[in-house]
C-alpha cells in the first residue's frame, strides 16, 4: 500500500543528473520445499552450516502453511560472501521434494525467467503459479535415486544438489553432515546420498553453463579459522543478549513465534545460576517477573501479540511501582489469533500507547537478527537503570530465521540498579530525585520497609489520591525517561541527501538494500533505522534530519502505525510520505526501491 500525505515540492536533487553506480554481484538465493517431516528444514540448516564452514554468510527463513506443524514447509535461503540481513527479491533455485500444496508458496517463493526449478517428476506436476514465472524446469528423480542407495534420505540428496549449485565446496557439505549426525547408524549411506546429490548438482550446473544460463554460484571463498562465526536465530540472539545483560529469571507461557526464545534460555540460564519457569498463562508470567525483580533479580518474559495484550495491566503495575522488567514481544500477524507463523509489525501502537492511564515505558526494536542480541541487552540495561518496564519488539521474521553472523562483540553497559542501603535515615522509595530515579530497596534491607503496588502514592510509598502527590509522581516517572542520555544507540543513521527514509525492525535490511540500489541510480537518501521507539528522541531525530526536506516512513503493517506515531511526537518540515502494507509476505528490496523511486520522481 502506497499512501501519499501531501506530495513534496520538487527539489534540486530531483533535477540533478543521476550517475549510475554498479552494484556488486549478489550470491545465490535458494528455496528448499516439501511436505512437513520431509526434512527440508534439516537440509536448510545443514546448508547454512556448510556455508559458514566455507567462509560464506547466509540467512535462512523458514515458512510453513497454516497448519504450523505438518503440511507444506519451505526453507528460504540467501548466501553471500558478505553479511546477509534480508531475503532477495527472487529465488535462483526452487528445489522441491514434492509438490503437495506447494502452490500456497506462490507469493513467498518468487521466481523469474532466470530461475530454475528442480523437482521430482514422480512427485507430481509443477504448480502453474511457478511455471508462469518463466523459470526453467530441470527434473530430477529424487526418490528413485535415494532408493538406489539403501538407507539414504531424500533431503540429503537435496542438500548435495543445492550446495554444489550454490558453489559450496564438497568438503564443507560433508563436514556439516558429519557434525550434525547423532544416530548410531546411517551416516555412511547418507554421505553416499549427499555425494550422489552433489554429482547431480554438478551435472545440472554443466547443463546451465552450456546453455548460456549459468547459476549465480558463490565465487571462491576464503575462511579465516581465527574469526568466529555464529549460526543463530533472532530468538536465540535475544536470549543471549538478555543473559549478557544480567537476566537470571524468566517466567513465560509458550506462544508462537516466541517459544524458541524460551526453549533456548531454559538450559542457558541454568549455566549461569538462573532459572526459567513455565507459567500457567501470560497474566501469571508478567506478575511472576515483577515479583522476582522486586526481589532484586533482573527478569524477563517473552510473548507475542495476544499474550502482550493480556500483560497490559501487569506492565502498568511495573510502571507505577517503578519495577524494572523486560518483555520481548515477537510480533506476528493480527488481530486476535491472526497469522501465528507469519510476520507483521502491527503491535507498535499497542506497545507505545496501549496501557491505561499515562504510563511511560521503554520500547525498543532490533533491526536485524544479530541486533536482537545488542538491543535486548540494552533493554535490560535501560530497565534496570531507569527502574521501568522495557518492551522489545522483535517479530516472527527475525525470531524464527537463522543467520550466519560474526560473533557478537562483548558489550558492557555497566548495568547497575540504584539500590538503597540500610541505616541511611528515613527511607522514601519514590523520592523525587533530579534524575527521577530513586534508590530501590530489596526485601529484608533494614529500615527500608515500604508498600509497592499499583496505587498512586507519596514519596514514601503510602497510597494517596492527593493532587500534589499524583502530579509529582507522574512528572517523576516521565522525567526519568526523557532526560536520560541514551547515546548513539537510539538509531542507526547512514547516508546523505535532502530526502530521508525512516524505518524500524525487521524491514530495515530490505529498506537498507533498497536505499543502496537507489544510490546506485543516483538517488541519494539518508536512512534512519530507529532502535529506541519510546521515548522518541526528538532532538536527536531533528539533528539526523538536518537539511532534509522530504521524509518517507516505511513499515510492515496495514495502518501506518509508525507514521502516525511519529507525526504525533515530532514536527516534520512537511508531512512525510509513507509506504506500508501488512504481512504475511516480507517486504523485498525491489518493492521498496520502486516506492522510493516513485516518491523521488513525483512531479
Amino acid at each position: 500500500m502506497n499512501i501519499t500525505v501531501e506530495a513534496p515540492a520538487p527539489s534540486a536533487e530531483r533535477a540533478a543528473p543521476r550517475a549510475q553506480k554498479p552494484l556488486r554481484a549478489r550470491g545465490p538465493s535458494i528455496a528448499l520445499a516439501g511436505s512437513g517431516g520431509g526434512g527440508v528444514m534439516t537440509a536448510g540448516n545443514l546448508l547454512l552450516d556448510a556455508a559458514a564452514r566455507a567462509g560464506a554468510y547466509a540467512l535462512m527463513v523458514r515458512t510453513s502453511g497454516p497448519q504450523i506443524r505438518g503440511g507444506e514447509a519451505a526453507a528460504l535461503l540467501r548466501l553471500d560472501a558478505q553479511p546477509v540481513l534480508g531475503l532477495a527479491d527472487e529465488f535462483d533455485l526452487l528445489l522441491a521434494l514434492d509438490w503437495q500444496n506447494m502452490h500456497r508458496f506462490g507469493d513467498e517463493i518468487a521466481l523469474g525467467p532466470h530461475s530454475i526449478i528442480v523437482g521430482d517428476t514422480d512427485a507430481g506436476d509443477v504448480p502453474a503459479v511457478f511455471l508462469e514465472s518463466g523459470a526453467r524446469v530441470m527434473p530430477l528423480a529424487f526418490k528413485a535415486l535415494a532408493k538406489s542407495i539403501p538407507g539414504s534420505w531424500v533431503n540429503m540428496l537435496a542438500l548435495g544438489v543445492s550446495g554444489v549449485l550454490a558453489g559450496l565446496p564438497r568438503q564443507a557439505l560433508e563436514e556439516a553432515l558429519r557434525a550434525s549426525w547423532r544416530r548410531s547408524s546411517g551416516l555412511d549411506a547418507n554421505l553416499q546420498g549427499l555425494a550422489a546429490g552433489m554429482d547431480a548438482g554438478a551435472a545440472i550446473a554443466e547443463q546451465l553453463a552450456a546453455s548460456g544460463h549459468p547459476f549465480p554460484a558463490l565465487a571462491a571463498l576464503t575462511r579465516d579459522a581465527t574469526v568466529k562465526r555464529w549460526a543463530l536465530s533472532g530468538n536465540e540472539a535475544a536470549g543471549y543478549g538478555a543473559i549478557q545483560g544480567g537476566v537470571r529469571f524468566v517466567a513465560a507461557y509458550p506462544i508462537t513465534p516466541a517459544t524458541e526464545l524460551l526453549e533456548w534460555m531454559a538450559p542457558a540460564l541454568s549455566k549461569v545460576g538462573g532459572s526459567l519457569l513455565q507459567a500457567e498463562d501470560e497474566l501469571a508470567s508478567i506478575n511472576m517477573i515483577i515479583g522476582a525483580s522486586f526481589g532484586g533479580v533482573p527478569s524477563l518474559t517473552a510473548t507475542a501479540g495476544p499474550g502482550l495484550a493480556l500483560m497490559a495491566e501487569g506492565i502498568g503495575l511495573a510502571v507505577a511501582a517503578e519495577i524494572p522488567i523486560v518483555v520481548v514481544n515477537v510480533m506476528r500477524g493480527g488481530p486476535s489469533t491472526g497469522i501465528p507463523a507469519k510476520s507483521e509489525q502491527s503491535d507498535l501502537s499497542f506497545a507505545v500507547n496501549g496501557l491505561h492511564g499515562d504510563a511511560p515505558r521503554l520500547v525498543l526494536a532490533p533491526n536485524s537478527i544479530a541486533d536482537c542480541a545488542l538491543t535486548t541487552q540494552w533493554a535490560v540495561h535501560l530497565a534496570e537503570t531507569l527502574q521501568a518496564p522495557a518492551l522489545v519488539l522483535s517479530d516472527q521474521f527475525m525470531g524464527q530465521s537463522r543467520a550466519i553472523i560474526e560473533a557478537p562483540a562483548p558489550t558492557d553497559f555497566g548495568t547497575q540498579r540504584l539500590r538503597a542501603s540500610a541505616g541511611e535515615g528515613p527511607y522514601r522509595r519514590y523520592l523525587d530525585t533530579p534524575s527521577g530515579v530513586s534508590p530501590m530497596a530489596y526485601p529484608g534491607t533494614v529500615g527500608t520497609v515500604y508498600t509497592a503496588d499499583g496505587l498512586e502514592h507519596t514519596q514514601s510509598g503510602v497510597p494517596s489520591s492527593q493532587n500534589a502527590d499524583h502530579r509529582l509522581q507522574m512528572d517523576k516517572r516521565l522525567r526519568k525517561l526523557q532526560i536520560f542520555d541514551y547515546g548513539a544507540l537510539w538509531a542507526d543513521v547512514s547516508g546523505q541527501g535532502v530526502a530521508a527514509v525512516i524505518t524500524f525492525g525487521s524491514v530495515t535490511p530490505a529498506v537498507r538494500e533498497a536505499v543502496e540500489r537507489a544510490g546506485a541510480q543516483g538517488v541519494a537518501l539518508r536512512l534512519i533505522a530507529l532502535r529506541l521507539l519510546a521515548p522518541l528522541r526528538c532532538a536527536e531525530l531533528a539533528q539526523a534530519l538536518e537539511g532534509v526536506t522530504d521524509v518517507m516512513v516505511v513499515e510492515q503493517n496495514h495502518s501506518g502505525q509508525l507514521l502516525r506515531y511519529l507525526r504525533g511526537e515530532f514536527d516534520f518540515v512537511r508531512p512525510p510520505r509513507a509506504y506500508h502494507r501488512p504481512g504475511p509476505l516480507p517486504l523485498r528490496p525491489q518493492e521498496v526501491l520502486q516506492a522510493l523511486l516513485a516518491w523521488r520522481n513525483a512531479p
